[in-house]
């Protein structure tokens, strides 16, 4: 059988499965735990092209999409256009900053084996398309999510330089924003892109659940999840030190305020006495 080839996207932070169904005619409600798979009459339909019996395209509802033996840039190109059409928001222009590639190889009486680009297989399985899939999609969008993150890293960088600096005050919107921030970048991951919820196949086949679960650990989505959650975890405590520290100053300057008025209110007192 010949190699088959995946090459995935992580093009937005969400994709509203249900509208891209009802216009392709799918008659299903779809949960956030599954793709969108199209593939037939209705890819044909989409890329104005005829089309073979193993191309399809996986959509995610977390921002991902995946192409399965999809190889010409037109095609693809036309793929994101009909995507953008249900979300607006999506910036054609940067698609492929968050991409990858892998294929699957077949070798009769050879053991399943692992790589960075590809995987060997012995024979063909249903469920491999999906699971290769899944695992690739996960792993572009949190790519995307760990670029998002640097950039809240940078954004507290040079917050602590103001501290630094001596510039103890931190407004509540700018803290309001950064906090936004962290909290939607763990929505995106912890949430969003399910890194540790499985597909339902893996749970109905012995085997299907060992393949996903090699390919998870071997491209380390586990422990790259693992990380974001710790660093999540820094910078809550990096913001409650800085809502601290603002609160800090905004007390002592109220007790400042209140001194100063006691005062005031003793000269006017002294003033009438003498006066």
């Amino acid at each position: 059988m010949k190699a088959i080839s995946f090459k995935a996207f992580a093009i937005t932070n969400e994709i509203n499965l249900n509208k891209i169904a009802t216009h392709c005619g799918i008659r299903k409600k779809f949960t956030w735990e599954e793709p969108l798979i199209l593939k037939g009459d209705i890819l044909q339909s989409i890329l104005k092209k005829s089309s073979t019996e193993m191309e399809q395209v996986l959509v995610f509802s977390f921002g991902s999409l995946v192409f399965i033996n999809v190889s010409k840039e037109e095609d693809m190109v036309t793929f994101f256009k009909f995507i953008r059409s249900f979300e607006p928001e999506l910036d054609l222009s940067h698609v492929e900053r968050y991409m990858d590639d892998y294929s699957l190889h077949f070798t009769e009486n050879e053991p399943i084996e692992l790589t960075d680009e590809y995987v060997i297989a012995p024979n063909y399985e249903v469920y491999y398309p999906e699971l290769i899939s899944t695992i690739l999609a996960k792993s572009v969008a949190l790519e995307k999510t760990e670029e998002q993150l640097e950039k809240i890293h940078d954004k507290l960088e040079m917050m602590i330089d103001r501290l630094e600096k001596g510039k103890l005050r931190i407004g509540n919107k700018e803290l309001a924003r950064t906090m936004a921030k962290i909290i939607r970048h763990e929505y995106n991951t912890i949430s969003y892109i399910m890194i540790l919820d499985k597909p339902d196949i893996t749970w109905q086949i012995s085997d299907a659940n060992d393949f996903y679960e090699s390919m998870l650990e071997f491209l380390e989505l586990s422990d790259r999840h693992k990380i974001l959650k710790d660093k999540t975890e820094i910078l809550y405590n990096i913001m409650g030190g800085f809502s601290d520290i603002s609160h800090s100053i905004r007390g002592l300057f109220v007790e400042w305020v209140i001194v100063i008025l006691i005062l005031f209110e003793i000269v006017l007192t002294l003033v009438e006495k003498i006066f």
